[in-house]
């Protein structure tokens, strides 16, 4: 009787201990998403206060309490900004209908994209989200967010695509705010997404996963 019984303890020890270990790495899972540390502080979004398709004001308060993706872009982009937003499309209709997630859309060439023309852009791509808000205002305030605030280069150029110069990263931001990724094989931040790169273009990704589909899985991570 004594040998069941070890048998029957050590089958409950067991599957406690797998329980435990389950629990932990759940509970745990958003640590192996980096933060991104500058001057020894964690970096967080600074304060913005732009203006959506909508015609709404939104802060980066609006975003409090959701995991959220930000790009910066303009509607007449005849180069990578198409690739960037059929990417988030593809990544909207994987989160439709999760109020926890979001996108914020800042159009470098303010001047021309007024909330109509964000609006009939939005129209055109099928963004539906209701928490992806397409956002223009002062030049100068969004060129400080972009290339101070996230460190997401941006500038006039009268020689590159359209007039203007991006980089085609995307930044995720968890839900208190701070910009976080997942680190590389020698555990360093990737810091940003390559949002350009069209999702199923194998010559183009070299062999790598896509990082469309690597920032899927650290948007799950941070809301679960």
């Amino acid at each position: 009787m004594k040998k069941y019984s070890y048998v029957g303890i050590s089958l409950v020890v067991l599957i406690f201990g797998i329980w435990v270990v389950n629990e932990y790495n759940a509970r745990n899972k958003t640590d192996d998403l980096a933060y991104i540390v500058t001057d020894g502080e964690k970096k967080k979004v600074p304060d913005f206060r732009l203006i959506d398709q909508n015609e709404d004001t939104i802060t980066n308060a609006d975003y409090k309490g959701k995991v959220y993706v930000v790009e910066f872009f303009f509607a007449t982009c005849p180069s990578i900004c198409p690739i960037m937003t059929s990417n988030l499309v593809e990544i909207q209709d994987q989160f439709y209908g999760n109020m926890d997630f979001g996108v914020a859309s800042v159009t470098i060439n303010p001047e021309y994209d007024t909330p109509e023309v964000l609006r009939e852009y939005a129209e055109e791509y099928g963004i539906k989200h209701a928490n992806w808000h397409l956002l223009t205002g002062d030049q100068d305030d969004i060129y400080d967010l972009s290339n101070k605030g996230f460190n997401i280069y941006a500038a006039e150029d009268e020689n590159a695509p359209g007039g203007f110069e991006h980089s085609g990263f995307f930044a995720l931001v968890d839900q208190e705010g701070y910009i976080r990724s997942r680190e590389d094989d020698f555990g360093n931040p990737i810091i940003f997404y390559r949002g350009s790169v069209p999702h199923d273009d194998k010559d183009a990704l070299e062999g790598e996963e896509p990082q469309i589909d690597i920032l899927v899985e650290d948007i799950k991570s941070l809301l679960e």
